[in-house]
Order: C-alpha cells, then structure tokens, then sequence
C-alpha cells in the first residue's frame, strides 16, 4: 500500500513501510526509477519474511511522487531521501542504494551518519552528472545545454533521459569522490562486469576513495546494470544479510 508524506520542503513523496525490527533496511532506487522496481520489491519481500523494517520510496518526479523528473536535481532527491527517512524510521538505517541511489546514500552518510548503520549499493553511480553525461558530452552538446537549458539523451530503458542544465550544474555541489569520503560503516559494493551504464572502474574507484574499516567490493561476472536475475537478487539478500550481521 503507497502512502504519502509531505516533506519540510512542501515535496509530497510516495512511499511503502513496513514495519518490523531494525535496523531498518531503506532502498534507494535510481536514475528515473521508482520504488517498484524488481530488487526493491524482491528484498522487501525478504525483509518481512525476517521481520525486518524496510522503506521504499520515491524522489520528486520519480514514480508516484509529486514534480516533473526534468525539474529535479540530485540535491533535491538527497533532500527527499534525508526527510523521509527522518520521518518514517527510528534510528540508524541500513541503506540499499542503486546506481544513483548509491550516490544518494553516499550524501547521506557524507552529511547525516546518525542515519546510517551499513550500506549497500548496487552499480553505484557517484557523481554520474559530471563524470558521466558532461564529460561525454562534445561541444554541441555543452552549448545546447547552456542555451537551450537541456540535452535529451537517448536511453535503453525507454524515452530518452532529459539532462538539465540544473541537473549537471547542481550536481557540481554535491560530488562525493573529490574530497574525503569516510564511510565508519560496514559497506559492501555489487557491480556486474556487464553494467554498460556504470563501468566496473567507477566501482574501483569508489572502493580506493573512501575511508572505510570495512568495505568490500563485489564483482559479479556477466551482471548488467539491471541486476535483477535471480542470482542477483540472491546474492543482494545475502550481502544484506551479511552487513546486518556485521551491525550485530
């Protein structure tokens, strides 16, 4: 069932409890995704069938929530994640970030550790306005972005993907790999070999930048960006489990 909370930032954001012991698990799904997605749906399945809290929602212009996708920005939807968390969840979280809900989760422990007991992500995408759509794009399209306002970027998961002017320009605030990124948390990273929207290199990269007693990465052979077959979502669950259990 999709309830709604109103956040300090007047966003009205869709979201699913369930309620149960913690920590909770929070899943933080990507880039023009929503909280029905295969893994989140699969892992909160897991989670109650343990009797586990676990919290799925949606940023503004994502899925059920309120707002147009093209008007939102990375620092909006760490916002919409830090309130409804705050709101909806009693002490530290254990977070499930996908791709960009890495990013997202990456913010939060960057800025709000109370909110966060261990950490999960699956292809991780980090900084991906600026490492992936800027720096790819040539100088037509940097200067359509700065007259126009936006660069429509062909996508494999249906419409193409509008790219803001704001997008790119806010994200510039909110990078995690330039500076230090301590993560006092057991995390584990997952990244298929096969993932043509985050290459493996983003992985490493984050695993060699940040500060951690315990973080390990993942690589799985012939996964793609999806991550959704069943041995993925197998091994999602394991390796949650597996932080939980480092948590105590």
């Amino acid at each position: 069932m999709t309830d709604f909370i109103t956040t300090p930032e007047g966003r009205r954001i869709a979201y699913a409890k369930t309620e149960g012991g913690g920590p909770g698990i929070v899943f933080l799904h990507g880039f023009k995704s929503d909280m029905q997605g295969t893994k989140v749906l699969a892992l909160e399945d897991w989670a109650r069938a343990r009797g586990r809290a676990f919290l799925r929602f949606d940023y503004c212009g994502h899925g059920q929530s309120d707002g147009e996708f093209s008007d939102g920005a990375i620092g909006d939807w760490f916002e919409d994640a830090r309130d409804t968390i705050r709101a909806l969840t009693d002490g530290p979280q254990v977070l499930v970030g996908s791709s960009m809900g890495g990013w997202i989760a990456l913010l939060l422990a960057r800025h709000h550790p109370e909110l966060v007991a261990g950490l999960v992500t699956i292809a991780a995408a980090p900084d991906f306005t600026e490492d992936g759509y800027w720096s790819s794009f040539d100088k037509a399209e940097r200067r359509a972005l700065e007259e126009v306002g936006y660069v429509d970027v062909p996508s494999d998961y249906g419409e193409p993907y509008r790219i803001t002017r704001r997008l790119i320009n806010e994200g510039r605030n909110r990078l995690v790999l330039r500076d230090p990124l301590s993560l006092n948390f057991p995390v584990r990273c997952l990244q298929g070999t096969d993932d043509d929207a985050v290459p493996v290199e983003w992985a490493t990269r984050l695993l060699a930048h940040a500060q951690s007693p315990d973080m390990r990465l993942t690589l799985v052979k012939g996964a793609d960006h999806r991550f959704s077959e069943p041995d993925d979502l197998a091994l999602i669950e394991q390796t949650v489990a597996e932080v939980l259990g480092r948590i105590g």
